[in-house]
C-alpha cells in the first residue's frame, strides 16, 4: 500500500511532512535527510548520523502553524542543544497529537523558493512555480501552468516570475541548475495527473544549496479523490 493509500485509510486530510517528503522522494524530487524520532536519545542519535547542524520540527498530519507555535528549532550544534529542543518542543504541542519529531539536516541557501500544486474548479490541476520563503505571500511573484506540463513549459515559467535573477548566478554563487528545477516542476504536474487525492501541494521552502534546489519543507493536503 502506497503512502497516500494509508493515509487515506487513517483518515488523514493532509501527509505529515515525513509523510510527504518521502512521497516525494518516490517521485525523484530532491529532499531534505532527515529520520522521524521518540525520544531525546533518537534524536541526538539521528543528528550525530545526519552530522551537525541540524533542524528540529514537531511532526504530525495535523500539526499545523509550526513555526508561530516554536515547534521548529533550527541551528542546533551538538547534543545538549538537541535535547533541550526536543523538550521544548514536546513542551509546546500542549499534549496535541504527534507522530515524533524530525530531526532534519540544516540547509544552507540565500536564495528560497516555492513549488506547488493547486486544483482549479475549472482548468484541474496547475503546477506553481515563485519565490519562496516568507516572501511568497507579500510579494506573489509567481507563474502557473495547467498539468501536465513539458520541460519547455517549466522553463517557461522560470523566465515569467520578477524575480527570476536569483536564479542565475547571484551573490557569488553559481547559477541554479535549471534542468533539475524543471523536473522537480514536471514531476509535481505528473503527480496532479496521476493522483486524484491529492489536494494541494506546498513546497516552500525549496532552498538553493550550491547550484541545486532542495526541498526543505513541504504541505500535501488530501482530498476525497481516490489514490491514483
Amino acid at each position: 500500500m502506497g503512502i497516500i493509500d494509508e493515509a487515506l485509510a487513517k483518515g488523514q486530510r493532509a501527509l505529515s511532512e515525513y509523510q510527504a517528503k518521502l512521497f516525494l522522494k518516490e517521485r525523484n524530487i530532491p529532499v531534505t535527510r532527515e529520520e522521524l524520532v521518540l525520544g531525546e536519545e533518537e534524536a541526538i542519535a539521528a543528528a550525530e548520523k545526519l552530522g551537525y547542524p541540524v533542524v528540529l520540527k514537531a511532526c504530525g498530519p495535523e500539526i499545523a502553524h509550526k513555526t508561530e507555535r516554536d515547534l521548529v528549532q533550527v541551528g542546533l550544534d551538538g547534543p545538549e542543544e538537541v535535547k533541550r529542543a526536543y523538550q521544548t518542543i514536546i513542551e509546546n504541542l500542549g499534549g496535541d497529537p504527534y507522530d515524533g519529531v524530525l530531526v532534519q539536516e540544516m540547509i544552507k541557501g540565500e536564495r528560497e523558493l516555492v513549488v506547488g500544486l493547486v486544483r482549479d474548479p475549472q482548468f484541474g490541476p496547475c503546477v506553481m512555480f515563485g519565490l519562496g520563503g516568507i516572501f511568497t505571500e507579500v510579494l506573489k511573484d509567481t507563474s502557473f501552468r495547467v498539468a501536465p506540463i513539458e520541460k519547455y513549459d517549466a522553463l517557461q515559467m522560470m523566465e515569467e516570475i520578477k524575480s527570476k535573477a536569483i536564479l542565475g548566478p547571484f551573490r557569488g554563487k553559481e547559477a541554479v541548475d535549471r534542468d533539475l528545477l524543471a523536473d522537480i516542476l514536471i514531476a509535481v504536474g505528473d503527480i496532479g495527473m496521476e493522483f486524484d487525492a491529492v489536494k494541494e501541494i506546498d513546497m516552500n521552502p525549496v532552498i538553493i544549496q550550491g547550484s541545486k534546489p532542495v526541498v526543505v519543507d513541504s504541505l500535501i493536503v488530501l482530498g476525497n479523490g481516490s489514490a491514483a
